[in-house]
């Protein structure tokens, strides 16, 4: 199986060009892969699809081999794979996801994704609260009392804010959060510290993957949590481990993600046990 690794701020994937190659049970395929020791090492599985309603589709799973219908990130990086490839032609490239199709405008060196408009009710994120937003609603977590605020940005995301987001706890409260009975599909959680209006520093904690160098959707939330707080503008720059995302919330659009895109190495996978070349 033909292979390419990429990545967007660190949040990297291992990308199968569908319209060549074959994968059989791409679940466990997303497991092996993802194997930092034993695999390729990546925060999960992207094929490159034909599509029949725009150029190409994106089909994720996360590193332990579960679906998800979105990644900022890596539908970014997906749509670079796809114009490279000969796969799509011009500086926008249309993907079908799971949440719908999203827009990806190549630039120089990275791509900026049109995410959509966020999902603030309940029951579209989805989140077991009443009212029709969720904002710093205050949640036990882990024995601790956390000031949640969720969206959907085609899958579920709560974002917390707090005073030192590199001393914070972020591997006790994340798979916590993560797994929270209030979350039926499980969540997203991100962590973040406000540097200033413009300016964020956040970790995320990525369901079925835990925590990564970045996270494109993550970022988006909390891009719309700021803005619904009070606490950001609506254009922020996100400081991630991996790099910076750039968000634009513009009101009654979409989030506008821009970001790297880079090729890390190309290569052969055998499988588990098999040989990688």
């Amino acid at each position: 199986m033909r292979f390419t690794k990429m990545h967007g701020a660190g949040n990297d994937y291992v990308y199968v060009d569908l319209f060549d190659e074959r994968v059989e049970e791409p679940e466990s395929v997303a497991i092996a892969v993802s194997d930092r020791h034993k695999g390729i090492g990546a925060d999960g599985l992207i094929l490159l699809a034909p599509s029949t309603v725009a150029d190409v589709r994106m089909i994720m799973f996360n590193s332990d081999g579960s679906r998800s219908g979105m990644c900022g990130n890596g539908l970014r990086c997906l749509a670079r794979l796809a114009r490279d490839r000969g796969r799509a032609k011009g500086d926008v490239v249309r993907v079908e996801t799971d949440a719908g199709i999203r827009a990806v405008e190549l630039t120089r060196g990275g791509a900026r994704a049109d995410m959509g408009a966020p999902a603030l009710e309940p029951a579209k994120v989805p989140v077991r609260l009443s009212g029709p937003r969720v904002v710093d609603e205050p949640v036990l977590v882990d024995g601790r009392t956390l000031h949640v605020t969720c969206c959907s940005m085609g899958n579920p995301h709560a974002v917390v804010y707090v005073e030192d987001v590199r001393r914070f706890e972020v591997e006790r409260f994340g798979p916590a959060l993560e797994r929270h009975e209030l979350f039926p599909e499980r969540v997203n959680a991100s962590f973040v510290e406000v540097l200033d209006r413009g300016r964020v520093r956040q970790r995320t904690w990525e369901r079925g993957a835990g925590e990564t160098l970045a996270c494109g959707s993550g970022a988006c939330a909390v891009c719309v949590a700021g803005v619904l707080t009070g606490r950001t503008d609506r254009r922020i720059t996100s400081e991630l481990p991996g790099g910076e995302l750039l968000l634009d919330w513009q009101e009654g659009k979409g989030v506008l993600l821009s970001g790297d895109t880079v090729t890390v190495f190309t290569g052969t996978w055998g499988g588990p046990g098999g040989h990688g070349v």
